[in-house]
């Protein structure tokens, strides 16, 4: 999308996205810790840009990162985690979920908004992990289909969220801020 501006053209701020995806979510269970390999990511074929980063659980996202993500000019943030029942730190998915909520009350009491935040979860593999360790029965497995679905329904919620938002104001006061440097560093070099 472009908009006119005294005469010349210029391009509509971007809604940006950031997602902070959990490295053990929506990944199959295959093998005790020791001998795992690095982890699948989820295919979400976003249809809008994203800016994915994997954190070991979700419970150790801090809220720092979260707020530098909107100072960096993301529109919508979201935490896609194990299922509550389902998470290695046994407690990840709680903790992040409480921090997600202290950030939420944050973006409230700022102006940005709380609704630009959002927690989604995929299954997670402890269970699947713990059964492979102990050589037992494998624990039931969500099947390829489902995990597809829920996949396609997270991306289409986030894609539905961030065309309702505004862009992030953030991003224009971060621009203004560069304009002012560059224009600083030009007067020091005329002078």
């Amino acid at each position: 999308m472009f908009t006119v501006q005294g005469g010349g053209v210029k391009a509509a701020p971007q809604k940006g996205v950031t997602a902070f995806i959990c490295v053990n979510c929506a990944r199959p269970g295959v093998a005790p810790f020791s001998v795992r390999p690095r982890p699948d990511q989820p295919d979400f074929n976003w249809t809008l840009p994203v800016n994915e980063i994997l954190v070991p659980c979700a419970g150790r996202l801090q809220p720092e990162l979260v707020l530098k993500a909107f100072e960096s000019g993301s529109s919508f943030v979201c935490l896609i985690a194990c299922q509550d029942d389902n998470c290695h730190a046994v407690e990840g998915c709680l903790r992040a979920r409480r921090r997600l909520d202290y950030v939420r009350g944050l973006l409230d009491q700022i102006g940005l908004g709380g609704d630009r935040l959002a927690l989604f979860q995929l299954p997670g593999s402890a269970r699947e992990d713990m059964a492979a360790g102990d050589n037992t029965l494998q624990a039931p497995r969500v099947s390829d289909r489902v995990l597809h679905q829920q996949i396609q329904t997270i991306r289409d919620e986030v894609a539905a969220k961030v065309q309702a938002l505004s862009p992030n104001p953030l991003h224009k006061a971060q621009e203004i801020a560069e304009e002012i440097s560059a224009m600083e560093e030009t007067d020091d070099n005329e002078d």
